[in-house]
């Protein structure tokens, strides 16, 4: 992406789908969603308000800063508000590639927990389900049920440690999911010392929002993305 502030689509944000509503970018780690109130701050947000030089730009959803991968703007707030509306119903594929800490056998299946997010230190943490408990009914107010599909897809060892790949598809999409679930498994993000990860052979957190599919809220169609795994993931 270039504008008038230089800024290169090779190494800051790039632009996977476009058109008269929306705008689908890949977000690297380390970049904001949108700013956390720093005056000057360049995120993702900030870079596509320069670049769409013709109107404003509505956030529809977020990504956590270390996270990378693809996110949803829209071109004007009827746009916002028809995809936030009815963002569970629209989408269709959350799908995330993680690195975890350990060694992870041959696995498929869902991790289901109830999430709350602690006010001070805004971290999730994990809750076991009870065998009667009902997903709509939180045993307490502020908890939320959480579920996430996992798939193991290799293992490896770096610098001496073990570490399995995970493809993670959401069901729900609340705030760390993957991060608290993993976590909660006993295998943490590597580079995810927030939640008890103890290496970091990536130099970034190793999660990366990699398929996102969604209905389009005027055409009715299906729309689907993929941003590749980026290279410092790939490096074993």
């Amino acid at each position: 992406m270039r504008n008038g502030k230089g800024y290169r689509r090779s190494d800051l944000l790039e632009i996977v789908y476009e058109d008269d509503s929306l705008i689908v970018v890949d977000k690297p780690s380390g970049m904001l969603t949108m700013s956390a109130g720093r005056e000057g701050q360049v995120t993702a947000y900030s870079m596509l308000q320069d670049y769409y030089t013709e109107g404003r730009i509505f956030i529809v959803h977020r990504l956590d800063r270390d996270t990378s991968g693809l996110i949803v703007f829209a071109k004007d707030e009827d746009t916002k508000r028809a995809l936030q509306d009815n963002w569970d119903e629209a989408v269709k594929e959350r799908r995330y590639f993680a690195i975890l800490e350990g060694h992870i056998e041959d696995e498929e299946g869902w991790i289901e927990t109830w999430t709350y997010e602690h006010p001070k230190s805004l971290k999730v943490h994990c809750y076991a389900l009870r065998e009667n408990d009902d997903r709509n009914k939180p045993p307490r107010k502020d908890w939320k049920f959480t579920a996430s599909h996992c798939r193991t897809l290799d293992r490896f060892v770096k610098e001496g440690h073990e570490y399995t790949s995970v493809e993670f598809n959401l069901e729900t999409g609340r705030k760390n999911q993957i991060r608290a679930h993993s976590q909660w498994i006993g295998h943490p993000v590597a580079g995810d010392s927030k939640y008890e990860a103890k290496t970091n052979p990536f130099g970034r957190l190793a999660l990366h929002a990699q398929g996102l599919s969604f209905i389009h809220p005027w055409t009715g169609k299906l729309m689907k993305f993929s941003a590749g795994i980026p290279k410092e993931l790939r490096k074993r």
